[in-house]
């Protein structure tokens, strides 16, 4: 089992973790969230290269003291609309976009006043139309003996130095940026569809461990 935090929209690395170990427990309790962490961001590849998409929240985002199920969505800026024209401009012409949209468009524009709401909504777009083989379940609620903890290290502004390759996948910009790792998931599914889990396998070069 993987023990986690939420992200929005995570990285191909974090799902690729995820993949590994099919039952992935998430810390809905986890406090004290560092700055400009995958919890409430998460990065695309667009014609001006990579831009950080950041869900703008209630209070300091910086070891915000409220467990992560009580982490409250801030509604300013528009950032909703933003968002969506921004997804809409990185990948309106990849293969899957059309397909994926009608189910992505109602969470990016939804309602959600919690942000544990908006991940989980996220991550089931992408678990549902991947087919991805992953059950996701409170950490509150499982025994966590043995489990792989990836908190924190994985999702940050450091590198994760888990033992995952950045396998190389067909996106839309590669001509203009080259290949670029790391991005969110909604790239790899924008860019590959259910195809996509063939590059999660080939990313995990060995089992992980508890380090």
């Amino acid at each position: 089992m993987l023990l986690a935090g939420s992200m929005a929209a995570g990285s191909v690395r974090y799902y690729a973790a995820c993949v590994a170990h099919g039952r992935v427990a998430i810390d809905r309790g986890e406090t004290h969230l560092p700055l400009r962490h995958s919890h409430h961001r998460y990065a695309i590849l667009g014609p001006n290269g990579v831009q950080q998409l950041t869900v703008p929240l209630v209070g300091d985002t910086n070891a915000m003291p409220v467990a992560m199920r009580d982490v409250r969505i801030s509604e300013h800026a528009s950032w909703r609309r933003l968002h969506w024209g921004a997804l809409f401009s990185a990948y309106g012409r990849t293969p899957y976009f059309d397909y994926v949209a009608a189910d992505l468009e109602p969470v990016i524009m939804g309602s959600q006043q919690w942000l544990i709401d908006f991940n989980e909504q996220l991550q089931q777009v992408v678990v549902d139309f991947m087919d991805l083989p992953l059950e996701f379940v409170d950490a509150a609620g499982v025994d966590l003996m043995g489990a792989t903890d990836v908190r924190r290290r994985i999702g940050g502004k450091k590198p994760d130095n888990l033992p995952i390759a950045d396998v190389p996948y067909y996106q839309v910009w590669q001509e203009r940026h080259g290949f670029v790792p790391g991005l969110s998931v909604l790239d790899l599914l924008m860019n590959t569809g259910r195809e996509g889990i063939i590059t999660l396998i080939k990313m995990l070069n060995k089992p992980l461990d508890n380090e």
